[in-house]
């Protein structure tokens, strides 16, 4: 699933500042206008919502009434006290300076970046680059088209940090008109805003890891670069990740909402919502003001997801890469992960979520290697998996001259501006001794380059998953007349993708250990369950192929 940081970026970001009323207050002096998050109890209508708001001293600037969740401004610096304590409302977030983030790829959590050097191994050659993608053999995505290529009517969301369509694989199969930026740069978070407004245009990625997803769900087949699972759909930027790579409730709730209201196939979120691993709703560890944050967050997500999958969405999510079975999660160490130093927070499964991934509708994917090996990190467990794909393993062949190589992760698109950023091409567009074996590049007999690089992560396995499910509407879909392009109920688009998995058994013994590979004993983990559904694997590793009707 995540995460990339900026050079420099320092987090001073919104935290959800749910306060309790203090009895015999007295009444607040006004102040500067202050921005805020407010969050609707359940139940509670439009009109309700901006009438408690009003009542407590905020004006509403926006809102998204699908799920009741409001942009705020107010001068009583009370607001977010009344806010609180009017039953027609679970609580204000104060959008202020309040933490830091350190810099540096250890924060890419979901997506772990490539290092060392190696060779790779996939599918007969299409495009320039597909020898190297072991994944789409894997997934029998190069036998797929053979059937079914993609529907240019099938459009998936990529909601994530944005996408990079000056790539003449992405720019392709991409709409701009579908899509949009929910995430306006934070200059704290994402360093100076390059355009009026801070909202970066559709088209672009300051971060990199939207258009890695992208590129592995449907690069276009078309003589250069790489291809993607789906190579003939639609492409749709749902920008609700920051540049700095933190995924906050506003942006991402609206961009689930708004894929719902257009009549998306399928949507991918390879991320979790900030800054709790874990959202839960009463945890003893956790501060009152903590506890109603968490609150907000289970209720809004849960509304968004509800909304999106209503509409006929169908929503693909990372497991993560915590390395633990979610149904029996490790106390938690991260969170919060800005606004305060992180502390340990033991984690009651009841009572927990990790988000979206634990929210309704989604299906989960853990992340395999090369050998279908479970990857180290990625996170299982028979309570929350759905299905399998690859996703990289940088340790997985120990003992062959594989073992720890670049090719045993994913190869996708990736920015020419981050790779620039990060030492890896040089300001003439020249790949340096830095980015040698880990980046290539590509260009149109036109001139038109592009740019990839490998990563590994279950926001890498993600893509995959739900580049076959694209594949699933596009081949079985029916006419959508009122939008157009084509429509598939989400559920029977689950159905295909569990029908068609490769059953993959637990391996023996059932305890995996990663001990040889380096990893303490905290990575060992238990696969549980059958051959046709188990922790490691759920219903088993994705198939395109299958999944088209071929056999």
């Amino acid at each position: 699933m995540r995460r990339r940081l900026a050079t420099g970026a320092v987090v001073t970001l919104t935290g959800l500042a749910f306060l309790t009323v203090v009895p015999g207050s007295a009444v607040a002096e006004p102040t500067a206008a202050v921005d805020y998050t407010v969050v609707a109890a359940d139940g509670v209508s439009a009109s309700d919502a901006a009438a408690a708001i009003k009542a407590a001293g905020g004006t509403v600037v926006s809102g998204n009434d699908a799920v009741g969740v409001y942009r705020v401004t107010s001068t009583d610096a009370k607001f977010d006290t009344k806010a609180t304590a009017s039953p027609a409302l679970i609580g204000a977030s104060e959008r202020k300076a309040i933490g830091y983030a350190p810099n540096g790829l250890e924060r890419v959590e979901h997506g772990l970046k490539a290092g060392g050097k190696g060779k790779g191994k996939g599918p007969a050659k299409a495009d320039p680059l597909d020898d190297k993608l072991w994944g789409l053999s894997m997934i029998r995505a190069d036998k797929a088209r053979k059937i079914e290529k993609g529907d240019r009517g099938v459009t998936v969301g990529v909601l994530d940090t944005g996408l990079d369509a000056s790539n003449p694989d992405l720019g392709q199969n991409f709409s701009t008109r579908l899509s949009r930026n929910f995430a306006p740069d934070i200059v704290a978070i994402d360093g100076e805003c390059e355009t009026a407004g801070c909202l970066d245009p559709v088209g672009t990625d300051d971060g990199g890891h939207g258009t890695h997803v992208a590129g592995t769900i449907g690069a276009a087949l078309n003589g250069t670069g790489l291809s993607g699972v789906a190579p003939d759909v639609t492409l749709v930027e749902l920008k609700g990740g920051q540049d700095s790579g933190f995924f906050f409730l506003d942006p991402v709730v609206n961009a689930l909402t708004y894929a719902g209201d257009k009549g998306l196939d399928v949507v991918n979120m390879s991320f979790y919502v900030d800054p709790w691993l874990y959202n839960c709703t009463a945890n003893p560890a956790d501060s009152p003001e903590d506890q109603a944050e968490q609150q907000a967050i289970i209720t809004a997500m849960k509304r968004a997801l509800n909304y999106a999958h209503a509409r006929g969405v169908t929503l693909f999510g990372a497991l993560g890469n915590n390395h633990e079975d979610l149904g029996k999660p490790r106390t938690d160490v991260s969170s919060p992960d800005y606004g305060g130093d992180p502390y340990s927070r033991p984690i009651d499964n009841s009572s927990c979520w990790d988000l979206p991934v634990e929210g309704p509708h989604v299906i989960g994917v853990s992340a395999v290697g090369p050998s279908t090996r479970k990857a180290d990190y990625s996170n299982y467990g028979l309570e929350q998996i759905s299905v399998s794909a690859p996703g990289g393993f940088a340790r997985d062949g120990f003992g062959t001259d594989t073992y720890n190589t670049p090719g045993n992760r994913i190869l996708s698109s990736y920015p020419l501006k981050v790779l620039k950023e990060e030492g890896l091409v040089d300001e003439a567009g020249n790949i340096t001794p830095a980015g040698e074996s880990t980046v290539f590049k590509d260009c149109t007999k036109a001139g038109q380059c592009g740019y990839y690089t490998y990563l590994q992560g279950t926001s890498m396995a993600t893509p995959h998953a739900a580049g076959v499910g694209a594949l699933i509407v596009s081949r079985y879909g029916l006419p959508d007349l009122r939008r157009g392009g084509k429509i598939l109920l989400p559920s029977v688009v689950e159905r295909i993708l569990y029908r068609t998995a490769v059953e993959h058994a637990c391996p023996e013994p059932r305890l995996q250990s990663y001990a040889q590979e380096g990893r303490p004993a905290e990575f060992d983990a238990l696969c549980e369950g059958g051959t046709n559904f188990n922790g490691f694997y759920g219903h088993g590793i994705v198939d395109a192929y299958a999944a088209v009707g071929g056999r």
